[in-house]
C-alpha cells in the first residue's frame, strides 16, 4: 500500500485554485507508470499547522499499490510538484502543492530522501482524516497504531470537508 498526501494552499501557476491544484496533482499520481490507483480520499480544508495567517490548505490523500524504490517515487514526486511551481523555500511555507510519501508498503527507512514513514503523520489530522478514507485498516508501521487511534489521541485540529463551490 502506498499513501500520499496532497495538499496546496496558493495559487497555481496559471490561477488555479488549490482545490484545482490538488485535483491536477492527483491525475498526475495516478499516471505514475508501474503503479496502480486504489482510492482518492474527499478533500479537506485544513488550517496552517503552525497556526498562521496563511490561507487555508485543501488537502487529501490517494492511494496506490505497486513496488516503486523509495528514491525514484520521491523524484517523481517532486517532478510532479515542480510542475505546480512549488518553490522550497522555509520550512512550513505557502505551497503550490505538497506530495508526501506518507507509508510505502509498510518500509521503515530512518535514512533521509525518504524517511518512511512520514516522520510526522501521526501527529497531523489533514494526514490521518484522508488517510482515513482510504484506508481505514492502515496501522502505522513503527507505532503499530489504527489510524482510529492516532486520530482520536490527537488535539483538536481545524479540518473540514472542502466544498467545491468555496473560495480558496
Amino acid at each position: 500500500m502506498i499513501l500520499i498526501a496532497i495538499g496546496a494552499n496558493l495559487p497555481g501557476p496559471e490561477g488555479e485554485s488549490p482545490l484545482e491544484t490538488c485535483q491536477a496533482a492527483a491525475e498526475a499520481v495516478r499516471a505514475i507508470p508501474g503503479l496502480e490507483f486504489v482510492a482518492l480520499s474527499p478533500w479537506y480544508r485544513t488550517a496552517a499547522i503552525p497556526r498562521t495567517e496563511d490561507p487555508d490548505y485543501c488537502n487529501g490523500m490517494i492511494r496506490m499499490e505497486g513496488d516503486i524504490p523509495p528514491a525514484e517515487l520521491l523524484a517523481t514526486l517532486h517532478g510532479i510538484e515542480e510542475r505546480f511551481a512549488r518553490e522550497r523555500s522555509i520550512p512550513n511555507a505557502p505551497r503550490t502543492l505538497d506530495l508526501d510519501i506518507i507509508d510505502l508498503n509498510g518500509i521503515i527507512r530512518a535514512v533521509p530522501d525518504p524517511v518512511l514513514p512520514h516522520p510526522r503523520a501521526h501527529l497531523r489530522a489533514f494526514v490521518l482524516r484522508p488517510l482515513l478514507d482510504v484506508a481505514p485498516a492502515w496501522r502505522h508501521p513503527t507505532l503499530r497504531r489504527s489510524v482510529t487511534t492516532l486520530l482520536a489521541e490527537l488535539p483538536p485540529q481545524s479540518l473540514q470537508p472542502w466544498h467545491e463551490d468555496e473560495p480558496a
